[in-house]
């Protein structure tokens, strides 16, 4: 694995310019790239306003800089003793504009950026969201493992994303050791946001069929997953609460691998709708044989 840390650059020669900041991202444009194209919407307004909020930000994105190389390899060295994989992508570390805070690259073995700008420097909400996108590069490295044929897979369905980000939780959970709430919120003032998923997991399965069946994709996405969503409940991206659980209950009845491989089947999607549709009743189905 190699890991590019383009955040010493930005830190060393930071002056509170647009001109700065467009030579700092062409300087290091490859590892821009992605986030450009789809994880910072109006770039020259956020531009603007991340002027504003750098000064402030500057001690803990330095403090996040100094600390993310080490706890990154930590926990690949964690999840390659658990499972038989190498994690070997390409990981960057930027300081982007305030938009994404981290995401994988739309490949099949995926490169992993992290925003520093965006990031708590505690460990354990770092450690979270490390596991979280180290989780995504494990689901498609367990997945390939088994033959998949990944031109048949429908990369733009809910569907699919609801079982990544409930793998990638998942995953997380087994290797790093966190407040329960941290691994979906990322941050360490989502007690709240957990507490209401919990206690209301069967009317947010209600919620999310119905969005299914009469939202278009985009709003659909943007009311479950997106960070700029959750206007149905007053907070946002409780489909990865809801991903997470239907995971959980694959495990129980199928084990570990075929549940999180699951997108194999030609079938995964019905299969993942009837898991919603019990979460509703307050059910788990008998096991899948």
């Amino acid at each position: 694995m190699k890991i590019y840390n383009t955040v010493s650059y930005f830190l060393s020669n930071y002056e509170p310019t647009t001109e700065f900041l467009d030579g700092y991202y062409s300087k290091f444009a490859p590892h821009f790239k992605e986030y450009f194209a789809y994880h910072c919407y109006r770039p020259e307004e956020k531009k603007k306003l991340a002027l504003i909020r750098y000064q402030e930000l500057l001690p803990a994105i330095q403090e996040n800089s100094d600390k993310m190389e080490s706890r990154i390899l930590k926990i690949v060295q964690k999840y390659e003793s658990l499972y038989p994989v190498t994690l070997d992508q390409d990981v960057h570390m930027i300081v982007g504009a305030f938009g994404s805070n981290a995401f994988t690259h739309k490949q099949i073995f995926p490169d992993i950026t992290f925003c520093l700008e965006k990031l708590s420097p505690e460990d354990v909400t770092l450690d979270a969201i490390i596991a979280h996108e180290l989780g995504h590069a494990l689901h498609n490295a367990r997945t390939d493992q088994l033959g998949m044929e990944w031109a048949k897979l429908d990369w733009m369905s809910p569907y699919t994303t609801l079982l990544q980000e409930g793998v990638a939780t998942y995953h997380s959970m087994q290797v790093v050791d966190i407040p329960e709430s941290i691994y979906f919120t990322y941050d360490q003032q989502g007690e709240d946001w957990l507490a209401f998923a919990k206690a209301n997991e069967k009317e947010l399965a209600t919620a999310l069929i119905e969005d299914l069946k009469n939202l278009d994709q985009s709003d659909l996405f943007r009311e479950w997953f997106s960070i700029n969503g959750g206007t149905r409940f007053g907070a946002t991206r409780f489909a990865y609460y809801l991903g997470y659980r239907i995971v959980e209950n694959l495990v129980d009845k199928l084990g570990e691998l075929e549940a999180v491989t699951l997108w194999r089947r030609s079938d995964y999607k019905e299969m993942l709708r009837d898991e919603l549709a019990l979460i509703t009743k307050g059910e788990q189905n008998v096991p899948i044989l």
